[in-house]
């Protein structure tokens, strides 16, 4: 029974004559004649084959070229027949024969072409040497599966790499200047970083510092906290005695003006008082016995009684007297008034009861002229 990778070809008997000498068994087993059959394998999987030529290019310029070509015998029938005639006694010369065949057809191909177009357009030259060699390759029994064109080489000619220094020369003047771009860019970039972290030290440093302020200012007015409290408590105590003392001193003045100064007020406009009585007794008497008129007297005394009240009320007018009771003691002060004026006038009375003896007056045409200030009967 063959692998899923190989075709078993039976040969032999009668079926042996004709068109193929083979019988070609794939994916299944078939029964043999141990005698009168013959069995062999042909492989079906992918085979390699790498390919060195030296090709000259249409400049006659040689080149060294390498391909590596993937093949292997064709799935159908014809094909599987065709490389068993080949190759079933050895099926190493399918890769010696590819490779023999592409390295002609590189020749060839190449031949026809310039370096340029070879280094350029290698999937062409791939392309135009798989359809020159299909043909062959179909008759022998292979397929080609791939062609890799994997290096060309000048022989140290220096014609490819002449040819790419001006491409060299560009690329390597776009690198500079890249490169330049991108160094340019970094300095840029490196020092707005640097900006940018000196920017953000310099805040830091301000925002560290007014930390620092408002931290050291908390701790000078929580340190003078006890110290302004006490003062602030001691100044109310000050301002607190200082009232007092004042207080008292209103007080004491108060007393002063209440117990001495009043008093005293009182005193001297009562002594006044009786004063300006005394003198006005004095001239009451005095006219009274200049006059001898008794009634007359009584009644200047009546009439003057109450101009001697006014008088005493007009004294204690200016004078500055607590009343502590009221109506009540407002109405004792005007009795007193009263009596006191009552007083006077008796005290007149009892004065005038001895009257002194008169003076002659002298006499004018024959009547009696009173001295200044005495009073006449009549």
């Amino acid at each position: 029974m063959p692998a899923p990778n190989e075709a078993m070809l039976i040969s032999g008997g009668k079926n042996s004559k004709g068109a193929s000498p083979f019988r070609v068994v794939t994916g299944h087993g078939a029964f043999v004649m141990p005698v009168f059959r013959k069995v062999r394998f042909l492989t079906l999987a992918m085979c390699e084959a790498e390919v060195t030529e030296v090709c000259v290019t249409k400049q006659a310029i040689a080149l060294t070229v390498r391909a590596v070509i993937a093949f292997k015998v064709g799935n159908d029938t014809e094909s599987i027949v065709n490389a068993g005639q080949r190759f079933l006694s050895d099926q190493d010369q399918m890769s010696v024969l590819t490779g023999r065949i592409f390295a002609g057809h590189l020749r060839s191909i190449i031949g026809s072409m310039t370096v340029e177009e070879i280094i350029t357009e290698r999937q062409k030259l791939a392309t135009e040497v798989l359809d020159g060699s299909a043909v062959e390759m179909a008759k022998i029994g292979l397929t080609v599966d791939a062609l890799q064109i994997q290096s060309i080489d000048d022989m140290k000619l220096g014609y490819i790499a002449a040819m790419a220094a001006p491409h060299n020369a560009a690329i390597q003047r776009d690198a500079q200047i890249a490169q330049a771009v991108a160094n340019k860019t970094a300095a840029e970039a490196e020092q707005e970083s640097q900006r940018t972290q000196a920017e953000y030290a310099r805040q830091t440093s301000v925002v560290q510092a007014r930390y620092r302020a408002e931290v050291e200012a908390a701790q000078a007015q929580a340190a003078q906290a006890g110290p302004l409290a006490q003062a602030r408590a001691q100044q109310e105590v000050i301002d607190a005695r200082t009232e007092l003392a004042q207080r008292e001193a209103e007080l004491r003045q108060q007393q002063l003006v209440a117990e001495v100064i009043k008093p005293a007020d009182a005193e001297a406009e009562r002594i006044r008082i009786l004063a300006v009585a005394e003198a006005e007794k004095m001239r009451i008497q005095a006219e009274a016995a200049a006059s001898h008129n008794r009634v007359a007297l009584d009644r200047m005394l009546i009439d003057q009684l109450p101009q001697i009240v006014k008088e005493a009320g007009r004294g204690l007018s200016g004078a500055n007297v607590n009343i502590l009771n009221g109506a009540d003691g407002l109405g004792e002060m005007a009795a007193g008034l009263v009596g006191q004026g009552l007083s006077i006038l008796d005290s007149v009375k009892r004065g005038l009861s001895t009257p002194p003896a008169p003076a002659a007056a002298p006499e004018e045409n024959g009547q009696v002229v009173p001295k200044p200030g005495e009073l006449t009967a009549g």
